[in-house]
């Protein structure tokens, strides 16, 4: 499976613009009447492609310039294809973003012959929102609670195994005995929820923001609804399922709980924007200002709402340093999460 991974905005990409400070006026002067790509590792329609739409359209009108941002989509492998490639194909020529997957710290702490990357030599602008991966099954198949998997096979759809399509149903039977089936290769939240619709698979682990913007109607009329959400994925409670069970407080287990801490990441890294490896440091702090500004801007607030989106911004620098700290999980806690996720064949 070829990876290949992202880039941000590049470094100052016009020729003869030294590694020198830039100021304002070169910023303006670089990116005036240039076309910037934020590159996105799943397809159009969930909610990564409604973010960097949004993205895509007010992020310009605060960066020195007002460029004009275009998405690319390229979905694979749970979107480290698109990962790979941004951080060794994509130009550093400061005209490209990625948007990269919220399980990028798990995929590189468990597959590291893998990927095809280094995650702390990105360089985060900020993320828009965070949310909790939440396996959301049919009611009518018969399951409605933790316990109930383990009794009955459900077959869940998934992205790929970078994803926590894949990931935290894989945890799941790891961890609790559960009968998920992981059927991978399903392109997006949009495709994984319509297969589940047409009963093609029995459910999908997915971020609460996706069922509740793209689904909210599965959920209601209670025990009549068309799915139930089971478990939860994440530091703390969800905002509105704050009765469903978190992974962690399941667990007795110290390892057991590092590794669903683990996993639980994405709901840190959520839906952001890197630059890539190599930028032009001078580039950083009015781009990640920017981002933080747009962010707070009332009209892009709106406009995310309208999308089924709510900003809940953490700053770039704040989740450079969480990545780092992530990155220095314990060896022993990394090797018995690969262990219980992706176990050597016999």
């Amino acid at each position: 499976m070829k990876k290949i991974l992202i880039s941000g905005i590049a470094a100052l990409g016009l020729l003869g613009i030294s590694n020198t400070a830039v100021n304002a006026f070169d910023l303006a002067k670089h990116y005036k009447d240039q076309t910037v790509e934020i590159l996105v590792g799943y397809g159009a329609g969930g909610t990564y492609g409604r973010t960097s739409l949004l993205l895509g359209r007010h992020l310009g009108r605060v960066i020195p310039g007002n460029p004009n941002l275009v998405v690319k989509h390229m979905p694979g492998a749970g979107g480290l294809k698109a990962t790979n490639f941004f951080y060794n194909v994509a130009p550093k020529r400061g005209m490209h973003l990625l948007m990269p997957p919220e399980m990028t710290i798990v995929s590189a702490l468990l597959r590291p012959k893998k990927v095809k990357f280094k995650t702390k030599e990105f360089t985060w602008l900020g993320r828009v929102f965070g949310q909790n991966t939440t396996v959301v099954v049919r009611r009518d198949t018969g399951v409605t609670t933790l316990a109930g998997l383990k009794k009955k096979q459900v077959i869940m759809a998934s992205s790929g195994k970078g994803s926590p399509t894949f990931l935290v149903p894989t945890m799941l039977n790891a961890l609790f005995g559960t009968k998920l089936k992981v059927v991978a290769g399903y392109k997006g939240s949009r495709k994984m929820q319509h297969t589940m619709a047409i009963n093609e698979a029995g459910g999908v682990a997915l971020g609460w923001t996706a069922w509740i913007s793209g689904k909210p109607h599965w959920f209601k009329g209670g025990d009549k609804s068309f799915a139930v959400p089971l478990v939860q994925s994440g530091f703390k409670p969800q905002k509105g399922i704050e009765h469903v069970p978190m992974i962690r407080s399941l667990l007795k287990n110290k390892e057991d709980k590092d590794v669903a801490a683990m996993l639980a990441s994405a709901a840190i890294l959520g839906r952001g924007l890197v630059l890539p490896p190599g930028i032009n440091k001078a580039l950083v702090k009015p781009l990640r200002a920017a981002f933080w500004t747009i962010n707070q801007d009332k009209v892009f607030i709106a406009d995310a709402l309208k999308r089924g989106l709510q900003s809940n911004p953490i700053r770039g620098a704040e989740i450079q340093q969480i990545v780092n700290d992530l990155m220095s999980t314990p060896t022993a806690t990394v090797k018995r999460a690969r262990a219980l996720i992706f176990p050597k064949k016999k």
